[in-house]
């Protein structure tokens, strides 16, 4: 019974947080901050239904492939925000209050991760919600995983329509040389 509540208080005071920091992009429903705020509530409940699992079974198949996205999803946002800031110069003249500063980017960011993959921070945001699943399957988990996974490629999608329009031909040949979410593959 505690672990219920404790479990309905950390949503709720965590999806506040969200709401504050996705107000901007929540007023603006075509924007890709719109379906990532949605995709982060789906692995917020995902994280805190399988909570009290994540130590069970360390060494067990699921688990080691877990840590392994976990680990993945925690290295990449790091990664590429970095990049963004460092290369992608963020700028306020890019005037778009749905967008984090650091995504304000003044410049076509190519190298690292970037040089793979169009959109590192979605697919960190992907594997930490088959992460959290893959610590014990259950059909809620299951539906909380998919959604958060198709609101991130509705995400994607977005966020490549507004790179179109902000960088024009330059990111259309960026397209054509990477992939969405997985080097080589997708």
């Amino acid at each position: 019974m505690f672990h219920a509540i404790a479990s309905i208080a950390a949503f709720v005071a965590i999806s506040v947080a969200l709401f504050l920091a996705s107000r901007r992009a929540l007023r603006q429903p075509g924007s890709h901050g719109f379906y990532r705020f949605f995709a982060w509530e789906c692995i917020l409940g995902l994280v805190l239904l399988n909570l009290p699992v994540w130590g069970n079974e360390p060494l067990a198949p699921h688990q080691l492939a877990s840590w392994f996205l976990l680990v993945v999803s925690a290295w990449l946002p790091l990664h590429a925000v970095r990049l963004l800031k460092r290369i992608g110069k963020p700028t306020e003249a890019r005037n778009d209050d749905a967008l984090f500063d650091f995504e304000k980017t003044s410049a076509l960011v190519s190298s690292g991760a970037f040089r793979y993959i169009r959109h590192p921070m979605y697919t960190a945001l992907i594997c930490l919600a088959w992460g959290a699943f893959l610590k014990q399957f259950s059909w809620l988990g299951l539906a909380l995983a998919l959604a958060a996974t198709t609101l991130l490629f509705l995400t994607a999608l977005r966020d490549e329509q507004e790179c179109l329009t902000h960088f024009g031909e330059a990111y259309r040949a960026y397209m054509r040389g990477t992939r969405r979410f997985v080097p080589f593959v997708v």
